[in-house]
């Protein structure tokens, strides 16, 4: 309630007095509330998806009477991660801001997982298994999981050949692929978790990225995020046999009757653009 407060620009108690006046002019209960939560009944939750479907359908209707079903034209908000955003995404956008002058671009750059609706975004492009849900994906690719570490740490401390090998070394932990204290391998068929001693903690991968160039030790991420480093000789990627499977990569967008033809034009544009470029 504080947030939907936010978000309309009125006070807390004004939202819940609204949503006392809705209850008794529709003869029932829509929220439970108790002192330490608030739920949906039954009936608030039947009400709230109706409401949605009309607040789509008056969408469509906005849309069509616009003419953004006859022309690609409006504005697009799309998210993708900091550093593939910047590196892969945002090239494509500047190319299709120039065919397409009549369509704006609203690009959030983010490493978690933001939900489309509640944050009004057109379009994700997301790294990683997807859950089941009802967004729509398109894949493009996939991108690998590497562990790397810089020359000068190797050459102090010697080159792992195998990932049993990195308890012995100083690792550079981030929770930029999940777990943060266990790193998991392939060996043929089956996998295997490893434990890692990070001796740093890091939330960005830019950061892991500097301090293993630093020498701080060994760290593991996505290669997107360790190309250039690689290209310059400034880090060296490891263990590549027994790297786990590579992330697919996916484009989202919400389901529904009919995709606008702003968000249409733009994954014809941009599809086979991110497989060129992750080939």
């Amino acid at each position: 309630m504080s947030a939907a407060g936010r978000r309309l620009g009125i006070a807390l108690t004004t939202v819940s007095r609204r949503i006392s006046e809705l209850e008794a002019h529709l003869g029932t209960t829509l929220i439970m509330r108790s002192s330490r939560r608030i739920t949906l009944t039954d009936a608030g939750g039947v009400y709230i998806e109706a409401c949605k479907r009309i607040l789509e359908d008056i969408g469509e209707a906005e849309r069509a009477a616009s003419g953004e079903y006859q022309e690609p034209r409006g504005e697009l908000a799309i998210t993708a991660p900091i550093v593939f955003g910047r590196l892969h995404v945002l090239p494509i956008i500047c190319e299709f801001l120039k065919a397409y002058p009549r369509i704006d671009i609203r690009m959030v750059q983010s490493d978690r997982n933001i939900n489309l609706a509640e944050e009004h975004i057109d379009l994700a492009v997301r790294i990683g298994p997807l859950p089941d849900s009802s967004l729509i994906a398109t894949r493009v690719g996939a991108m690998r999981r590497v562990v790397c570490a810089s020359p000068s740490y190797l050459e102090e401390n010697g080159t792992p050949t195998d990932p049993t090998e990195i308890d012995r070394h100083d690792c550079i932990g981030s929770d930029v692929l999940g777990a943060t204290d266990i790193w998991r391998f392939r060996y043929g068929a089956s996998e295997r978790a490893v434990p890692i001693r990070a001796r740093l903690f890091v939330s960005t991968a830019e950061a892991a990225v500097d301090a293993a160039i630093a020498g701080v030790g060994i760290t593991r991420l996505l290669s997107y995020q360790t190309a250039e480093a690689v290209r310059a000789g400034a880090l060296k990627i490891l263990l590549k046999d027994f790297e786990p499977p590579p992330q697919p990569i996916n484009l989202l967008h919400a389901g529904g009757r009919r995709v606008p033809l702003k968000l249409r034009a733009f994954l014809d544009f941009a599809a086979p653009r991110l497989r060129a470029r992750l080939a």
